[in-house]
């Protein structure tokens, strides 16, 4: 069984204090494994929170670089980093904040026959990418491995948060946004965001995985969050019965 130090269990103290946690609970994370899929806007503070909370094992993915307008939103990085891997800058980061965990940078993009070593021992994915064919191949891969896969989106002043529990009988990514071949949609790039919508919907996205892991989530969902009324909505999801990814599932 995993047993916290005394160093753990100082770092973790506010944990230990609270009932959903406990010691019991700290261990639970101590002995997980999560995948973030993405190291910029949704992904930083999704691994900020994670890695401060004592995750023990943190798989992340990014093949970009750090560029200066980045800075706005992606909380990661610092100047210094200009001309970095995000992967590895972001591992160093991390390591700073919490040496106890064990972290594993992949400086690659997510292709079909590399996502199986890359995400396969991962209880949880944080889909923190910013584009259809990424999303697509997380779902598909999340949906035939079981796998709790917790989908961010922001875009101006709109942020969306999903989680689809394939551990179940559950509806999907495909379920709501069609594999239609459309066009790619708006991203930061192109559209602009508010910086903080960022860390909202990322800080979510890791609560959500830290209260799965600690058995206080169960079902799927969406929930959209506005973030000029700063007003939330939470709808259950349904199975799209014509659904080429899941309807046979």
């Amino acid at each position: 069984m995993i047993e916290l130090s005394d160093k753990e269990k100082v770092r973790y103290s506010r944990h230990l204090l609270l009932q959903e946690v406990a010691e019991q609970g700290q261990r639970q994370l101590k002995a997980a494994h999560v995948a973030v899929v993405g190291c910029g806007g949704l992904g930083s503070p999704a691994l900020f929170y994670l890695a401060a909370s004592g995750v023990g094992k943190l798989t992340f993915v990014d093949d970009d670089m750090v560029e200066l307008s980045n800075l706005q939103r992606q909380i990661l990085y610092k100047i210094n980093h200009l001309g970095q891997q995000k992967s590895k800058a972001a591992g160093k980061v991390l390591a700073s904040l919490n040496n106890e965990i064990a972290l594993f940078p992949i400086a690659e993009r997510l292709t079909e026959s590399n996502i199986e070593p890359a995400l396969k021992g991962a209880d949880i994915v944080l889909d923190c990418s910013d584009n259809f064919a990424t999303r697509y191949l997380l779902n598909r891969f999340c949906l035939a491995h079981e796998k709790v896969l917790i989908s961010g989106a922001a875009i101006a002043a709109r942020g969306q948060l999903m989680c689809f529990d394939f551990r179940e009988q559950s509806p999907c990514y495909e379920c709501i946004f069609p594999n239609t071949q459309q066009s790619e949609a708006l991203n930061c790039d192109n559209a602009g965001v508010m910086s903080p919508l960022l860390g909202v919907i990322g800080a979510q996205q890791a609560l959500l995985a830290i209260n799965v892991l600690l058995g206080h989530h169960q079902g799927s969902h969406f929930s959209y969050y506005s973030g000029l009324s700063m007003s939330q909505s939470i709808i259950e999801l349904e199975k799209d019965k014509a659904c080429t990814c899941c309807s046979e599932k």
